[in-house]
């Protein structure tokens, strides 16, 4: 029973099980509660707890089910997309769809090419650790990059 609610967690409800590109369906699925939480206005001590609660927990069932499947990084895990868009969304705060669009299409590019040190955790981690914290620093990266566009040449 706790296998199956691991499972859930880490599928993101079943959305890492799309037959194609389950990341980026991973991160679509994430929209609705990024956006869910946002009505909530979390203070950004709120939203760090929060992400540093999903990754812990991550982590750890990522490690537990990895194991038990004897399995690396399956493809059906899209938790690590979720907690790196809510990272990417965390620091922008989006106001409009454009930003919503710029964190999302961001987001998804620097996961997929994982620039350093995203690449050491995602190719030399074989924990349940390196499986999510790749896409914790693809969200740091995306959201800097987005926060930089947004500032410079979004909002006035």
């Amino acid at each position: 029973m706790l296998h199956k609610l691991f499972k859930i967690y880490l599928s993101w409800f079943g959305s890492g099980y799309a037959p194609k590109a389950p990341g980026t369906f991973g991160t679509l699925a994430s929209l609705p509660f990024i956006y869910a939480w946002s009505l909530l206005q979390p203070s950004h001590i709120v939203n760090f707890i929060l992400i540093i609660i999903m990754t812990v927990i991550a982590i750890f069932t990522a490690e537990i089910i990895q194991q038990a499947a004897r399995s690396h990084d399956p493809q059906w895990i899209v938790i690590d997309e979720v907690i790196g868009m809510l990272i990417t969304w965390s620091f922008v705060r989006p106001s409009s769809a454009l930003e919503w669009i710029l964190c999302f299409a961001a987001f998804r590019l620097l996961d997929i090419f994982k620039i350093w040190p995203a690449s050491y955790f995602d190719k030399k981690i074989k924990h349940g650790a390196g499986t999510i914290l790749d896409d914790v620093v693809s969200g740091v990266y995306a959201g800097v990059f987005v926060l930089t566009i947004s500032h410079y040449f979004l909002r006035t």
